[in-house]
């Protein structure tokens, strides 16, 4: 890289940093980072539904506040995840679930504060790593990218989606089949090169295909809000915690174990990079390796251990960078998360890849001081209100839901506006939620969505450039051979396995069924039916949805056939093969204490309450819905007192009212009583 070339990326870093520190924009980042802290906090939500759920609001934004916005929030919601880990022993997310080893045990030797402390300053640590590194890889991308064809990028999209499949799900043909699945949803609509339109059933709505916004909410957001319903738990209060004492000694134990922080944070930066590692992953990978690499560690961890908080927690923050660093490159997510963050990156008309490294470089530069600062609001948030942010963690169920719900709504809306944004809401909501309780990945659903149209492009291009040639490439087929590997593996080694066992091949039982192949079995007739509806296309419009059809279909049924011949033997477990993992598990939920029967009446009720809050929003407007919706869920649910019911009621739909219709000037749909007797229109804005 010569001198000229260095120079300009210092000024474009520079520039960056000037225009995230505007005064509007630096408030815009805080704000998230608040938010973030708060989704982390509670649990049930997180942040991935979080950011799903902010993305319809970015549209309006220029690419440096939206990526501000965004990272703003999913850069700090690991940092408040171990508020409810270290005190009450329940992670806000599933990234902190190694933080309860040594942060529960320590609270209750007294030492809330200082597990916090580390937890907190380990966070912001690990983040500025990850973000840092990020800076740096982009003048090391930038050469590489010069180097990498339209066949290539095709090879590391698939790659992307073939690890996301693979990493997901202790079945990955689920997630292949998911991921074909996202694929396929992404291609409704007109088909640009022909203008046929592909699975639309003469439905208007669906002629331009389905926004990202409302298939995010309702595959990751509504799941949930449903989940949280069902279980209608809430944290034990009966614990008392001082988490002021030991703040000091928490800090300065992060410093003292510097060395440590700095190869978590490595770990965490290398496996963000990875596209389907995940935050459920890499705590426990930074965990096990803290365990094993500091003195005295694999008698210590697991009792009160601070260096057990401070592994976990580096880690976790760090990831986001690493994440980062495939998205912008290579227009690979390498989370859930960052996919929804790459619909942002479309919706803001750039392109990732060699633009975000040259011409839009100072956007780029800017999503790495936007991680820098909200890494930065985020631990000084949780510094200066530990004990104002514990009590969020014990909120009820009751006071969270229908404010949530009021949202995602809202958010929904603003896929199209129209009422087929709020229908695909519910529909996905009703599909993810089924995808969560018999663990079907829905990572690589999302992700097939966000890369779908990418891949037919890059595929046409590559056939009309190079034919069938494009497959020879020695990237490319290096590439497709390590994906081919990453859905294979769990195969390969369950023979090898049985090979040590002294039985040759895959092992099959007697066969038996589930709940759960009713799914897979609803799937295969779906996805023939579409295959079906394939027939008279033009050839151009129908080869990619042909390929990823059979594909889906194939790994369905392969799935299916695994599940219902392997599911017998999977208990099956040698004394020589301690890592010998089920190729199968059926779902039992995160509600272990109910009965099927219960978890679906409560699951029912959850899909009325929604459907309720449509008609009613159809028939009166988005106001006058949340004010009766607030009440009603708070009140019938909850039993809650009028004295709390009628305030967060009334502040919730004059927050909507003023915020949405005031200031944003959504324009709602049309409703029926506004259609009925227009003259309410000028006394009530929302019935238009």
């Amino acid at each position: 890289m010569d001198a000229s070339t260095a120079m300009g990326m210092l000024n474009a870093a520079g520039d960056a940093l000037l225009i995230i520190l505007d005064p509007m924009r630096l408030a815009i980042l805080c704000f998230a980072a608040l938010l973030g802290v708060i989704l982390g906090i509670v649990p049930g939500i997180g942040g991935l539904a979080g950011t799903a759920l902010l993305l319809p609001f970015t549209f309006s934004m220029d690419p440096y506040t939206a990526f501000a916005f965004l990272l703003g929030l999913s850069a700090t919601t690991s940092t408040g995840d171990p508020i409810p880990a270290i005190l009450f022993g329940v992670p806000g997310g599933a990234s902190s679930a190694a933080t309860v080893l040594d942060g529960l045990p320590m609270a209750r030797k007294g030492e809330a504060g200082r597990a916090l402390s580390a937890a907190y300053m380990s966070s912001l640590m690990g983040g500025l790593f990850g973000a840092a590194l990020l800076g740096l890889a982009v003048p090391i991308l930038r050469p590489v990218m010069l180097f990498i064809g339209t066949p290539e990028m095709l090879a590391i999209s698939i790659l992307g989606l073939s690890m996301v499949a693979a990493l997901s799900s202790s079945a990955p043909l689920k997630g292949l089949a998911a991921a074909s699945i996202g694929i396929m949803i992404s291609m409704i609509g007109s088909e640009p090169r022909t203008g046929t339109f592909r699975w639309t059933f003469e439905n208007l709505y669906l002629w331009e295909g389905i926004p990202l916004v409302p298939i995010t909410l309702g595959l990751f957001a509504l799941p949930e809000l449903c989940d949280m319903a069902i279980a209608r738990q809430k944290l034990s209060t009966d614990q008392k915690y001082d988490v002021n004492k030991g703040i000091w000694q928490g800090a300065v134990d992060c410093f003292q174990h510097w060395w440590l922080i700095m190869r978590c944070s490595w770990i965490g930066t290398a496996l963000g990079a990875i596209p389907g590692i995940g935050g459920s992953v890499v705590d426990w990978v930074a965990y096990a390796h803290a365990a094993r690499s500091v003195k005295g560690g694999q008698k210590t961890f697991g009792t009160g251990d601070v260096r057990g908080v401070i592994a976990s927690e580096s880690s976790n923050n760090a990831k986001e960078g690493g994440s980062l660093i495939t998205t912008v490159a290579f227009g690979i997510p390498g989370t859930a998360g960052m996919a929804i963050i790459l619909g942002a990156f479309l919706s803001q008309g750039l392109v990732p890849g060699p633009d975000m490294l040259t011409k839009n470089l100072s956007v780029t530069y800017s999503m790495v001081w936007s991680i820098a600062l909200a890494n930065i609001v985020g631990a000084g948030l949780c510094y200066a209100f530990s004990g104002q942010f514990a009590k969020i963690a014990t909120l009820r169920y009751t006071l969270v839901l229908p404010m949530v719900a009021s949202i995602i709504f809202i958010g929904a809306f603003e896929g199209s506006r129209q009422w087929g944004d709020l229908i695909s809401l519910l529909c996905f909501g009703t599909v993810g939620w089924t995808m969560k309780r018999f663990r079907w990945p829905r990572a690589p659903l999302i992700l097939g969505v966000v890369l779908g149209d990418t891949i037919e492009r890059q595929l046409f291009i590559s056939i009309r450039l190079y034919g069938a040639d494009w497959l020879l490439h020695p990237m490319v087929l290096v590439i497709l051979l390590v994906a081919l590997y990453g859905i294979l593996r769990p195969m390969i080694q369950s023979v090898m396995r049985n090979r040590r066992r002294g039985v040759s091949g895959l092992r099959f039982g007697k066969p038996t069924f589930a709940p759960s192949d009713l799914f897979s079995v609803a799937l295969l007739l779906g996805l023939g039916y579409l295959l079906i509806l394939t027939i008279g296309w033009p050839y151009t419009t129908l080869l990619v949805p042909r390929i990823v059809t059979i594909t889906a279909m194939a790994a369905v049924g392969l799935s299916l056939i695994n599940s219902i011949f392997t599911r017998g033997v999977v208990e099956t477990k040698c004394d020589d093969d301690e890592e010998d993992q089920p190729l199968y598990m059926d779902n039992v939920g995160e509600s272990g204490h109910l009965t099927n029967r219960e978890i679906g009446l409560r699951a029912g009720g959850f899909i009325c309450w929604m459907l309720a809050f449509l008609l009613s929003m159809a028939t009166i407007g988005i106001v006058p819905t949340i004010l009766w919706f607030v009440i009603a869920y708070m009140r019938f649910e909850g039993r809650e007192r009028w004295t709390l019911v009628l305030p967060m009621a009334i502040g919730l739909s004059s927050f909507v009212y003023i915020v949405f219709d005031q200031l944003l000037m959504i324009a709602w749909p049309q409703t029926f009583l506004g259609t009925l007797f227009p003259a309410l229109q000028p006394f009530v804005p929302t019935l238009r």
